[in-house]
């Protein structure tokens, strides 16, 4: 699925966050409209892929994964949960819950998956291989500001 691309350039801020933070909303809006035919967004998809690379990750080490706090990775979580891509169970220690994919989550992971391919390809062809690349080292020294 060819997106739109090449509307560019947009007029640029003075603020780097205010740039950046337009371009990552940009780039979400890009990646939720790839994915849409599989009725998921980038985030929920994300976050089901991290569920899958973890194995059976507890909120904490969810939320540490994202890069936000426990109380918004549940507010993200009941809605997985709600609409059956995720299950918690009781983990090792009864104080800890672990995030679980439900088959259900986990298909629905496999069914973005095509399409998560396709819109990275997209954007490499938009941008081109090394200004991607050179993007993903600039994204990578600019998160390494707050360890």
């Amino acid at each position: 699925m060819k997106q739109n691309l090449g509307h560019f350039p947009k007029e640029s801020n003075v603020c780097n966050c205010t740039n950046i933070r337009r371009a990552s909303r940009a780039l979400t809006q890009f990646y939720d409209e790839c994915l849409s035919p599989s009725g998921l967004t980038v985030t929920r998809m994300g976050m089901l892929h991290q569920i899958m690379e973890l194995k059976h990750p507890g909120i904490s080490e969810l939320a540490a994964a994202f890069r936000i706090d426990r109380t918004t990775m549940n507010r993200n979580l009941k809605a997985l949960l709600a609409d059956g891509l995720v299950i918690l169970r009781a983990g090792q220690d009864a104080r800890k819950k672990e995030v679980q994919l439900t088959e259900l989550g986990t298909a629905k992971l496999q069914q973005a998956y095509g399409l998560w391919c396709q819109a990275q390809q997209d954007l490499e062809d938009y941008l081109g291989r090394e200004e991607l690349q050179q993007l993903r080292g600039s994204l990578a020294k600019l998160e390494a500001l707050v360890p």
